[in-house]
């Protein structure tokens, strides 16, 4: 069985989750790799460095390295010109268009989907109110551009014969946007990166890009207020700004090395989370240093996280909701009263139901199931 993985793009500032399924389908399954753009095979750093991986023509278009979202009305287009006719199983990896590769008749296609394309969905109005190209006569061009997305990214779910969804969340999302059922597996992240450690300090942590989705500000805006300390980890459009809002209490220090964000997952009280992802790594990978989590009560968090309300013996933080500052306020004010009562060892035992062991067994198991149904005629 001759097999191809498709992802969206493949260059060294895309680290994400995403990313992470690529790796580990790729130390299960011996796959051809394509993508829109590729900058690993020529990355001495990667682990795909010296690989042969196929790529479209975007690859030579100008500032492609730093993103081809720039080029989002290309996408669709691009993604349709890989001729994938020789294989006999097509694996995607799809946050965007992946999934839109043409396959024939006698090809499988399961689709690991991240989410459906998020800024033609669910961000559309964040995307368009915080981009100049949201506005004005440049605004009526990108809503029409949207339209249009959305119709091809509907189009091209019929192209995909199994869907895999990262998590419930999302799942129900893909039955929203294309009326299809989708097995959950949860995606992998690596717990043994992150060491356990039972002993905490009194400081709380925010690790993640600080972009305008992440909810950053709402999170200092809460501890000003609070005056407990925080510590930001991260990088991203919204970093000025939220060193302008950060109180004396809150100290925001940028990008940092893995080692220097492992060290404050384990002495942090808690780790705080106030975006509605539809997985959410990062809270997993707090939760396998012991560390608990207060999270906004939304999205993938409420599979990862178990609010110690809920469940008194294997409770690993809390959720809040609405998003607001004040929601936020009160959890952690109910957190300073529970927190005795959170084990670090079952936050990481919690954890390690997110293993790579975990999913790939899973992975596995499913798209074996896939092929012999395929094969029987069953799908």
């Amino acid at each position: 069985m001759k097999t191809a993985l498709i992802h969206e793009w493949l260059t060294p500032k895309a680290t994400g989750g995403s990313e992470l399924v690529v790796r580990e389908i790729l130390q299960h399954v011996a796959a051809d790799l394509y993508a829109l753009i590729d900058f690993e095979s020529t990355n001495p750093q990667s682990y795909l460095y010296g690989r042969k991986i196929g790529h479209t023509f975007l690859q030579h278009f100008p500032l492609a390295r730093n993103g081809v979202q720039k080029y989002l009305p290309l996408l669709p287009l691009a993604i349709e010109q890989l001729d994938l006719g020789d294989y006999d199983r097509i694996l995607s990896s799809s946050h965007a268009v992946a999934k839109g590769v043409l396959t024939r008749p006698h090809q499988l296609h399961i689709c690991y989907c991240h989410t459906p394309m998020r800024y033609a969905w669910d961000l559309t109005f964040d995307y368009l109110e915080n981009s100049p190209m949201g506005r004005g006569i440049p605004g009526i061009f990108s809503r029409y551009i949207l339209h249009r997305l959305r119709e091809w990214d509907v189009i091209s779910a019929n192209r995909v014969d199994y869907f895999i969804a990262n998590s419930q969340y999302t799942a129900r999302r893909i039955w929203r946007c294309y009326r299809r059922k989708a097995e959950v597996i949860y995606p992998p992240v690596n717990c043994d990166r992150f060491r356990f450690s039972p002993d905490k300090e009194d400081f709380y942590l925010v690790v993640s890009r600080l972009v305008s989705y992440k909810k950053i500000g709402l999170i200092v805006e809460a501890f000003n207020r609070l005056g407990f300390p925080l510590i930001v980890i991260g990088n991203g459009t919204e970093l000025n700004r939220i060193k302008a809002i950060a109180g004396k209490n809150v100290q925001v220090l940028g990008s940092q090395s893995n080692e220097i964000v492992e060290q404050y997952m384990q002495k942090a009280k808690a780790f705080v989370y106030a975006a509605c992802e539809d997985f959410g790594i990062a809270p997993v990978e707090a939760q396998s240093c012991g560390t608990p989590v207060i999270a906004y009560g939304k999205g993938g968090a409420l599979e990862t996280v178990r609010d110690v309300r809920q469940f008194p013996q294997t409770g690993t933080g809390l959720h809040f909701a609405p998003q607001t500052v004040e929601a936020l306020v009160n959890a952690v004010e109910i957190f300073t009263e529970y927190q005795g009562k959170i084990e670090p060892e079952i936050c990481r035992q919690n954890a390690e139901r997110f293993t790579p062991e975990v999913f790939g067994r899973q992975y596995l198991a499913f798209a074996d199931r896939c092929w012999h149904e395929w094969k029987l005629g069953g799908n």
